[in-house]
């Protein structure tokens, strides 16, 4: 039953997904992309401070919310400069935060890094996605970094489920393996390898992708186990409950967050 909410979710969101990135202008795919740093930064926000014992501060959240909204937007305007300016201005408001709360909580700059290190690993990573549809084919490479990725978990699942032999972390997710793993780089390679000779009927090119699937893949499964061990740090099951059969935002894009610069360096400067 599981899986099937899993397709079914999959089959009513993608066509959705695939019509911004089509259709849709880039103002349209920043709105989605800052909706989804919303959700995926709340969750995380819960996930990270689980076992504090106390909610977390609403002027974390409102700054971090914020940030994560701005840096999404930003990217519109295509300049990296922009998007460091606003790093330094969360830096800014998280200092001045400190100073009102350090004489009550010393505790304090604990908060401070868990915020900054919610802030790179989602939404600095999602705006590479703007950059990337700014790019010569950058639908169509965004297109084919989510097949890669999504060959990368359907390929390790089923490896997994039905090779599986030989855990991969067990310390942090005892369900993955090693030929789960390998079942997903191939996935992954094969996958990546066919839908760039279908979108750009490059052949040469479909070979340079080659390696960039294989780093894909180990990015995406890195993501994966960040993302599960800190919700083990938690204990807790998912990041939330949003997307039936998936869980949570941010257990639909671990994988993602971690792939997205691969892809952004590899077309910057190899490809």
């Amino acid at each position: 039953m599981q899986h099937i909410k899993r397709w079914i979710t999959a089959l009513i969101l993608i066509p959705m997904l695939l019509w911004v990135l089509i259709k849709g202008n880039l103002l349209l795919f920043a709105v989605l992309v800052s909706l989804v740093a919303l959700f995926a930064i709340r969750e995380y926000l819960r996930i990270i401070f689980e076992n504090d014992g106390k909610s977390i501060s609403n002027t974390i959240k409102i700054i971090s919310y914020t940030v994560s909204m701005t840096l999404i937007i930003s990217a519109c305007l295509g300049s990296l400069e922009i998007l460091f300016l606003i790093f330094a201005m969360n830096l800014m408001a998280l200092s001045i935060f400190v100073l009102s709360r350090f004489a009550d909580n010393h505790g304090i700059f604990d908060i401070i890094s868990k915020q900054v290190l919610g802030v790179v690993y989602i939404p600095v990573s999602l705006s590479l996605l703007i950059f990337i549809k700014e790019f010569d084919g950058g639908t169509f490479w965004i297109i084919w970094l989510l097949i890669v990725t999504f060959a990368n978990d359907t390929g390790a699942f089923y490896s997994g489920t039905f090779l599986g032999k030989n855990a991969l972390a067990p310390n942090i997710s005892p369900n993955k393996t090693i030929e789960g793993s390998l079942g997903g780089m191939a996935a992954s390679i094969i996958t990546g390898f066919i839908f760039c000779q279908c979108f750009f009927n490059d052949l040469s090119l479909s070979f340079l992708t080659i390696p960039a699937s294989f780093l894909l893949s180990i990015a995406g499964q890195i993501g994966d186990l960040f993302e599960s061990a800190m919700k083990r740090a938690s204990k807790i099951k998912d990041s939330g409950r949003i997307l039936p059969g998936h869980g949570g935002i941010l257990d639909r894009i671990d994988g993602l967050l971690f792939a997205i610069p691969v892809l952004y360096v590899y077309l910057v400067f190899v490809l």
